[in-house]
């Protein structure tokens, strides 16, 4: 199975960054997508997700960023609004599935760096 990610990259402050994540069909039916981060020296940690139809976002994301599915597709997408210099991170595409036959599968990761 692969996920590609795409998007993320260099932005100022305040600026804008899209991410997206493609699927083979292997995770068309995945019921947990998501988005995590790795920022410089510390641990992974989640971003946002969409856990079986509820959304979920991290406290510090809230109201900045948008978890978005197209499942025809097979993608995830993360809009990131009103970055600051402490969401750069290397960011992680997630596609899970609990229940029956259950697997995780994850991106190789986008850089994505905001200046002052």
């Amino acid at each position: 199975v692969q996920l590609v990610e795409s998007g993320g990259g260099l932005v100022q402050a305040g600026g804008s960054l899209r991410l997206s994540c493609a699927a083979s069909s292997e995770a068309s039916n995945a019921n947990i997508v998501g988005w995590y981060r790795q920022p410089p020296g510390k641990e992974r940690e989640r971003v946002a997700l969409i856990n079986r139809g509820t959304t979920e976002y991290a406290p510090s994301v809230q109201g900045r960023f948008t978890i978005s599915r197209d499942q025809y597709r097979n993608t995830v997408n993360l809009q990131m609004n009103s970055l600051k210099i402490e969401d750069t991170a290397v960011y992680y595409c997630r596609m899970s599935r609990v229940g029956i036959e259950p697997y995780t599968y994850w991106g190789r990761g986008r850089q994505v760096t905001v200046s002052s």
